[in-house]
């Protein structure tokens, strides 16, 4: 009897489990028949990637003609332009160094008053502060000494020369006048020039005060000088430049170097004053080359009369090699970086493109384009900053 139920027990677990697979292999093969069949009416989705004019669609921006007057929009067709050829380098401005001067004394004193200040444009010959110097009072007193030793000697000379000429005195006492009144002379001319060598003029002597002044006429960029201070002769008191003109030190790399040469034309431009550009010129190429960097120093001088460049100011200097090439060219304006590539707008018929391209030289608020866009597109050269507000704008509101 156990046997027997044993075996019925085992052929209803047998039974169960055969169901149970059928059912499911029934499952699987009616969801892969719905997948495979679709139904006979239904429709492409207008959001399918499929679909490549929806695609390219979104990808243009469209504006009313109000709206892109009100935005600035101007749209220029690209042609070939002819550009000088470059030489694009960074650069450092820098002070004319053959026109800065570091103002000391020649004779040790200490500092009595100041005249000038950080930023003071001064004349030649400005006085810039007093000092009290003991050196110089000695000085000064042997040259007053020496002046009244030798107005006493001319005066014995020329007596002695009375005397000997009625044949009063003997001519050795005359020699004898003679020679003191030379002697004298020597001396007073070796104290004058004392006094020269430390920076006074012999016929202004008196006193122990004596003024620095300016070497040249120019702007106080440094100043180390405190009232009551003692002012040793290697130690700077201004450092006074003329920047009316200034240095833009560059560095040219080794393979540009047989592309230019001293005396050519150079534009300028830095950050402070966007789209304007300083004239200068090319005035020295190193004949040394910088081991570790494969550059040579180059300088391009600068006009500053405005004083509006100013030294340490980093800067682009383009110094034109002399010959011509043809290159697209939009204002810098027209390419902006969008998703940290550059980009321009193209017009097309229904609207405005976003197009990634490749930038070359950028020279006078002007930057080349090298691929991206070739010559008959029509590009928006202004108002582009709407356009990109804009595409970021949806952007945004696709993500949301």
């Amino acid at each position: 009897m156990k046997n027997m139920y044993g075996k019925q027990k085992h052929g209803l677990k047998r039974l169960a489990l055969l169901l149970l697979i059928g059912g499911l292999s029934a499952t699987l093969f009616t969801g892969c028949g719905d997948k495979q069949a679709p139904a006979k009416d239904a429709k492409p989705s207008e959001s399918q990637p499929g679909n490549t004019e929806e695609k390219g669609a979104e990808k243009l921006l469209t504006l009313s003609a109000e709206g892109a007057q009100r935005a600035g929009i101007k749209v220029q067709k690209l042609e070939l332009q002819e550009k000088a050829e470059q030489v694009v380098v960074t650069a450092t401005i820098q002070a004319n160094q053959d026109r800065l001067a570091h103002v000391a004394p020649r004779v040790p004193g200490r500092i009595v008053k100041v005249f000038a200040n950080l930023g003071d444009r001064v004349k030649a010959g400005q006085p810039l502060l007093l000092l009290d110097s003991i050196e110089l009072g000695e000085a000064r007193s042997a040259w007053q000494q020496a002046v009244s030793e030798a107005a006493l000697a001319r005066a014995g000379f020329e007596r002695a020369q009375r005397l000997q000429a009625d044949n009063i005195i003997p001519e050795k006492d005359y020699l004898r006048a003679r020679a003191e009144y030379e002697k004298a002379q020597a001396a007073l001319r070796a104290a004058s020039g004392k006094l020269t060598m430390l920076g006074v003029a012999a016929d202004k002597a008196g006193g122990s005060v004596f003024p620095l002044t300016a070497p040249f006429a120019g702007t106080v960029i440094e100043k180390h000088a405190i009232l009551g201070e003692l002012r040793e002769t290697d130690e700077s008191a201004f450092t006074i430049a003329d920047l009316s003109t200034l240095w833009i030190e560059a560095d040219l790399f080794e393979k540009d170097l047989a592309k230019v040469t001293p005396g050519a034309q150079a534009s300028v431009t830095v950050s402070a004053y966007p789209g304007e550009v300083f004239k200068g010129k090319l005035t020295y190429v190193s004949s040394v080359m910088d081991k570790e960097s494969r550059t040579v120093k180059a300088r391009v001088e600068v006009p500053n009369s405005d004083g509006r460049l100013k030294p340490e100011m980093f800067a682009t200097a383009a110094i034109q090699t002399g010959s011509n090439t043809k290159a697209l060219l939009l204002p810098e304006d027209a390419v902006l970086l969008v998703q940290g590539l550059p980009t321009v707008f193209v017009a097309e018929k229904d609207g405005f493109e976003p197009r990634p391209v490749e930038v070359g030289e950028r020279a006078q608020g002007r930057v080349a384009i090298k691929s991206g866009v070739v010559a008959g597109e029509a590009v928006v050269v202004s108002g582009a900053y709407a356009l990109k507000a804009r595409l970021l704008k949806s952007q945004i509101g696709d993500a949301d």
